[in-house]
């Protein structure tokens, strides 16, 4: 599409403990306004739970001078495979502080030309001497101070931050959903804002929202390309196809890197009752080296499917999705992690919203029409809910619903070290 050829392509960010599997909707949503997949980048960023203490070695995290070489290293891939001389950085929670320390102590100026942080911690989760200590969301610890002397913003570059009004879970006064309740952090809800960058808010998201709504997406676009999307819905396709990376987890941890020997299946369901269609899956593959368990091609962009994930000595796990209207690359999948106060159920089975948080008030979380057990009122703070169904209990249906989405799943013998998850995509 020549018509966008003059804007620079878009590479974005994800954030603490994330994968690139989080952009995927928006990605879409940028196809369907009409901007070329191939400028189009997400980074997976090895390791990717910030440490404790940013300048202390910690096994199985990242430090933020990791992060700024690998995203450095993604910006010039990104260059290379579009030929354009500037990429535009879109930045989630703390993919936000990987971009503003390449854009201030690395060679990033030279090769960025627009910059978008949502829900980055700015001036930290927290303001303390004694707390968090070292953490790079410490607005008082080296990292953000760092970031934070002289300008806030690098000059060359245009920069927009996205917030919420009241509902990111961290950028708040008290220190709850840091497990410090009645702690003050020195925080406001206009944390994440940017002296001299272009401040938007975006009411009633939350944290994960403000990257990855269809509001901030449109925010987004129009920053970048200076008028707003032709649409900002998502136009299915008639035979999407798609792919995805097995990503490691370790002890619990995510690794993000590949896994070589994991066996996927995607069996077709009913979307009424998470029931397998057909006798044999629809799609079966053992990993290789580089851990990707496509392509598939699906039927339809209305058909929903089993995702069935087994890696040797972890638990199987059963991931269920909405339909995927249009293809991906970027369905990257990761092994359950058990909690032990479930390991004696029957049946396990969580509904999860990576894009998103779930507030009582604000969202309708339910299992089989009942309120979702385990989410506070007030800000949104969680994005799962589990369900135990009783040792004994047969194999059926549950619907899992949040707001407008649903996903019909089926449970699984919790004894066969089995787990169930219905991953929304909204």
């Amino acid at each position: 599409m020549p018509q966008f050829d003059a804007y620079p392509p878009v590479v974005f960010v994800h954030g603490n403990g994330d994968t690139a599997a989080l952009w995927h909707t928006t990605i879409w949503r940028w196809e369907s306004a009409g901007f070329p997949d191939k400028r189009l980048f997400a980074i997976d960023f090895p390791y990717p739970l910030a440490r404790n203490v940013d300048a202390d070695y910690q096994a199985g995290r990242s430090s933020t001078q990791d992060q700024m070489e690998q995203l450095s290293e993604a910006v010039q891939s990104a260059l290379k495979q579009s030929g354009a001389g500037r990429v535009a950085l879109v930045g989630s929670s703390r993919g936000g502080n990987a971009i503003r320390n390449y854009l201030k102590h690395g060679p990033g100026p030279a090769f960025v030309s627009h910059a978008v942080l949502c829900g980055t911690p700015n001036h930290g989760v927290i303001v303390s001497n004694d707390k968090l200590v070292g953490s790079e969301f410490n607005g008082a610890g080296p990292f953000l101070r760092g970031l934070n002397s002289g300008s806030e913003i690098v000059p060359g570059v245009n920069w927009l931050t996205l917030r919420s009004d009241a509902f990111d879970k961290f950028a708040q006064p008290d220190g709850a959903a840091l497990g410090m309740r009645g702690v003050a952090t020195g925080v406001t809800a206009e944390g994440p804002a940017l002296a001299g960058a272009k401040n938007l808010v975006l009411p009633g998201l939350d944290h994960r929202e403000v990257a990855f709504h269809e509001k901030a997406f449109a925010a987004t676009w129009e920053f970048i390309i200076g008028r707003p999307p032709a649409t900002t819905q998502i136009l299915p396709e008639t035979r999407p196809v798609l792919n995805g990376k097995v990503n490691g987890m370790a002890r619990g941890v995510p690794t993000n890197l590949p896994v070589e020997g994991a066996t996927v299946e995607i069996w077709e369901t009913n979307p009424q009752t998470g029931a397998r269609l057909h006798a044999q899956p629809a799609h079966r593959k053992v990993t290789g080296a580089d851990g990707y368990w496509g392509p598939f091609n699906t039927s339809g962009p209305t058909a929903t499917y089993e995702f069935v994930l087994t890696v040797p000595s972890q638990t199987t796990t059963h991931i269920y999705r909405s339909p995927f209207p249009r293809s991906s690359a970027h369905i990257h999948l990761r092994t359950a992690t058990v909690a032990d106060r479930d390991r004696q159920a029957g049946s396990i089975v969580t509904i999860s919203r990576p894009r998103g948080y779930f507030g009582a008030g604000r969202d309708t979380v339910t299992f089989d029409g009942q309120p979702a057990p385990g989410i506070p009122a007030g800000v949104p703070t969680v994005s799962t809910s589990t369900l135990t169904l009783p040792r004994g209990t047969a194999q059926r249906t549950v619907v899992c619903r949040c707001n407008d989405e649903t996903i019909a799943v089926q449970s699984w013998d919790a004894s066969d070290d089995r787990a169930v998850i219905a991953e929304l995509h909204y």
